[in-house]
Parts: structure tokens; sequence; C-alpha cells
């Protein structure tokens, strides 16, 4: 069983959506340094009692955090090297940042050089010292050897093969023959004590960065895709587990059928899971996935939580989704499961999509709260009227959109944009809508949808910080079914100010959603926190 939790989502509360990678730095990208503890202590000062994140796990090609390269290990670009210098592992020169590295936006490649350099410096600092001996750190290896010597043997292999997909090793490591994996563990010993030692720092640093959270009250989300990549470790030390061939190639893989957005439909990718043969194993590794998940964060939201009731399968060799099917998924019987063993879970159901019945009826059978966005509260369909916040139940999650939508400033002046163009119009246009509802000039749009959030309804209201910043699509982290200038977007330091923590703290205050001891949080609460100069 997992503890039970400090922070529950049936309180009401507030807070802000911000990946790690995205706070400012020095070193081409946000991490667990100082910066993460300032951003702590500005949500502690503005009320907030959530730091919502993307998922926090080694990213592959492209950078995106829902196609990573491991369901279990931290992101090593996430490791402060700042702290490591603190620690003695790296000296100030190492630190010092070099020519090409952003400030305002993250350039991966460069970033990975520039980073991983300096931890393979750290790395032989830590073996000089003993730590490769030491207590801690073996204590480390032995508790989280189920994911940790499979994935550190996955990833000193791929950088043994320039980075390139497993499906392309040889056959004897592809399809993970016992000599050749003996073999390969003598020859790269150093670099599988190498990230084993990674996965030790982000785990330390990580511990230390809740904690404090914690100790300032705030909780952290986190957040678990449904499906995993195709190149990972997890796929290819399990592949049991996923529908591939003989050769370690998919049969079927995610995706969605066509729509009026897309005919051909979206083909993701991901390899389709063998439920059959989750079931016979008592569903071990979700179990294993989501004891890890909250070992690091309070909450979790599950991506495409839909996919837990059907999923669309495409062939694997299909160019588009057109030829998928639904197929039907055991999602009850997982989260039977996890409830049994694990306890009640605080657990966010991404549920946007096209919602089925059956859907929603697996949402409410195990109390989870379901997820809403003012950005699609303002059209002519039924869908939108149920995003429209005088709907909302107490158990759900506002957002004005999440990572994969404009910010509110774009979306506002896209409708503002499409409005003047509907000179013959016949009924009132969406931009319109936002205006009544709102009863706004839309002169600072950021701020009305911010207010319609805190004063719904809904339990828990979710802020992404570019919305907060009232920034335009210039600062968006993600436009669905692009590859390129995705999940770049950085913080510029000094925009989170004292006093924009007080404007936020106020608002927070006036829709009853501020932190109060014992647990509770409704209005007539009394609060407990109070405005701090932070930053």
């Amino acid at each position: 069983m997992i503890p039970k939790p400090s922070f529950r989502l049936s309180d009401r509360a507030g807070g802000l959506l911000l990946h790690p990678t995205s706070l400012p730095g020095p070193h081409g990208c946000g991490d667990l340094g100082p910066e993460a503890y300032h951003f702590v202590d500005f949500l502690a000062a503005a009320g907030q009692r959530w730091w919502q994140m993307l998922p926090i796990n080694p990213v592959g090609p492209g950078g995106s955090p829902y196609s990573a390269l491991s369901a279990f290990a931290g992101n090593p670009l996430l490791i402060s090297l700042t702290r490591l210098a603190e620690e003695g592992l790296l000296s100030k020169p190492d630190i010092k940042p070099v020519r090409g590295l952003k400030l305002d936006r993250v350039r991966y490649g460069a970033v990975t050089r520039f980073r991983t350099a300096r931890l393979w410096k750290a790395f032989d600092a830590f073996v000089r010292d003993g730590g490769l001996t030491s207590r801690v750190y073996l204590r480390f290896c032995k508790v989280h050897a189920d994911w940790l010597d499979d994935d550190a043997l996955f990833s000193a292999l791929r950088r043994a093969h320039d980075n390139k997909s497993w499906i392309t090793w040889n056959t004897e490591l592809r399809l993970r023959r016992k000599a050749a994996l003996r073999k390969v563990t003598d020859d790269l010993r150093d670099e599988i004590d190498f990230e084993r030692f990674l996965q030790f720092q982000f785990d330390r640093q990580w511990s230390d960065l809740r904690k404090y959270a914690h100790d300032n009250g705030v909780g952290l989300i986190g957040d678990i895709p449904i499906f995993v990549a195709h190149d990972s470790s997890d796929v290819w030390a399990r592949r049991a587990l996923f529908d591939l061939d003989a050769s370690g190639r998919v049969k079927t893989v995610s995706g969605v059928p066509p729509d009026l957005f897309s005919r051909d439909g979206q083909r993701w990718g991901h390899p389709q899971y063998r439920w059959r043969r989750h079931r016979t194993t008592g569903f071990a590794w979700w179990l294993a996935r989501f004891r890890r998940a909250f070992a690091q964060f309070d909450a979790v939201r599950i991506d495409h939580f839909l996919g837990f009731q059907r999923v669309w399968a495409v062939p694997g060799r299909a160019k588009t989704a057109r030829r998928g099917k639904w197929i039907k998924t055991p999602g009850a019987e997982l989260f039977s499961t996890v409830r049994r063993k694990l306890g009640r879970l605080e657990i966010i159901a991404e549920d946007l999509g096209v919602v089925t019945p059956e859907a929603v009826a697996l949402r409410e059978r195990f109390g989870l709260p379901g997820i809403r966005l003012l950005h699609f509260a303002f059209g002519n369909d039924e869908g939108d009227r149920y995003n429209q916040p005088h709907t909302y139940p107490r158990n759900c999650v506002v957002y004005p959109g999440t990572h994969d939508n404009e910010t509110t400033v774009g979306w506002f002046e896209r409708l503002r944009r499409e409005h003047r163009r509907q000179r013959h119009r016949t009924q009132m246009t969406e931009y319109e809508r936002v205006l009544r509802y709102l009863g706004t000039s839309g002169r600072k749009i950021h701020w009305d949808i911010i207010r319609l959030a805190l004063s719904s309804p809904a339990n828990t209201a979710i802020i992404p910080v570019q919305d907060l910043l009232g920034l335009d699509n210039a600062a968006r982290m993600n436009t669905p079914a692009t590859t390129a200038g995705n999940w770049q977007w950085r913080l510029v330091k000094g925009r989170l100010t004292a006093r924009l923590a007080r404007q936020l703290h106020g608002l927070t205050d006036a829709y009853g959603r501020l932190p109060v001891s014992g647990g509770s949080s409704h209005p007539g609460d009394e609060p407990r926190a109070s405005v701090r100069a932070v930053l």
C-alpha cells in the first residue's frame, strides 16, 4: 500500500502547470536546481497547492516527454549541475555556460552535449571518491534493480549504437540473447555504471525538491502517458507485454481514427499492449509503474485515460490511421487491481476527445476527476456546453488549456481574427460568446479566464504559467501533429514577481482555494498561507 496522501484532489485548491525544463537557468534547460526551489517559493507565496508537470522521463528524438526512452527512469537533463558543483563533483569552471545554450528556448542537441560532458566529469569524481561502493548508492541500485538494471544496460547500448533505435541492433542484442547480454555487460561496465549514477543523482535531487515543496505546502502532480515508445527500455526488456512480431517490430500501434480535423486520423506509433499477458501477470508492470509514479508525485494525471476503455489499433505497417479498428481494453480490471494492491490513489483522468458512455462509467466507477477546458467552452455544440463552468461538478480539474493548446492570449486573438472575417454571420461567433459569458472587454483576457477557472465549482484549478504571464502563442509548449519547435519554451528569469504572487494569491483567496490546516479547503474556510516576497 502507498501511504495515505497529505495532498488530496478533493480539496478545493489551485496550482500552476510548468514543466521543469521550462524553468530559468544558465545550462540550456530548466532543472532541479535553485530555480526549481524559487518556483516552489512563488507557488507558496501565491497560495497555490499544486505544481503540475509533464512526464519527467528521459526524452527521445524531438524532446517529447510523451515519447520517453523509459517509463521509470528520470530525465538526466533535469539533474542540476549547480548542485553537483556544490557537492564537489564539478568545479565552477565546469558549470560555466557556453555558446549555443539559450535562455528562452531549449535546444536539445546543444543542451544534451553540454550536460552529458559535465555529467561524465561528475561521474569520474564520484568514482574517485568511492561512490560506487557507498552504502547509499548500493542501496539505491538494489531497491530499484527491477527497472534500473535493464534501463542502464539499454541506455549504455543505445549510446554505443549512436543513439539508434534498438530495433536496428544486431539480432543477438535486439532479442536479448543471454550470452550477448553477458558480454556487453562486461564490455560496457563503465557506461552502465554511469547510467546508474545518473539515476541515483536524479533520485536524490528529486527527493530533496519534493521535501522542500511539502515543507512549503506544495504537492506535485505528475503525468503517466498510457502508452510507451517502441524505442524504450520497457519494450526492449519486456517484449512479451507489447504487440510485437518475433523480430521485435510493431504489429499494431496507437492512434485515433479519422475525424473532422484529420481525414487520415492520427498514427501515434506506440506499440499496443498485449492485455491478455498483462492479465496473466496480475498487471505487475502497471503496478510497478504506479508505485514509481507515486514515489515521486502526490497526484498523477493519466494521459489518454479513454484508452483504458478502448483503443484505436492501427496495423504497424500502415502509413495512416485509416485502417485501424477499436479494441476493448481491461481498464476496470486494471484499476480494480491497482486499488486493491496500492489503495486509493490521487489520479486525474485525462478524458479529452470522443468520450463514450463506457469511458464515463469507468471514470465514475473509481471516482476519478476528469478534465474541463475553458478554451473549449464557447462553441456551438454540446461538448462546448459541457466545458462551461456553470455545469461543472466539484470532482473535476479545470484548466484554461493544456500543454497541447494555444495560450489563452493566442487562443483569444485567433477568435478575434475569425470573428472579423465572418462578415455575414447569422449566429453569434465564439469570440462574442467569450465576451458575453465573461462580461468583459477582453483587454486582459488571461486574467478573465484565470478568474473564471478559480471561481468555478471544480475542486482543482490549474493555470499554465504562460497564461499567468499573459503570453501569446510564441510561448506555446506543443502543437499536436507537428514535429518541429515543440517542448522548447522557457520562462525568463524575473517574470514571476512578488507582485504577481500577491495578485494570484488575492484571487485564490477570494474563491476559497487557499491551503488551510486540516486538509480541507472550501469557501468559508480560514486561509493559512500568507504572501511572501519571492524571486
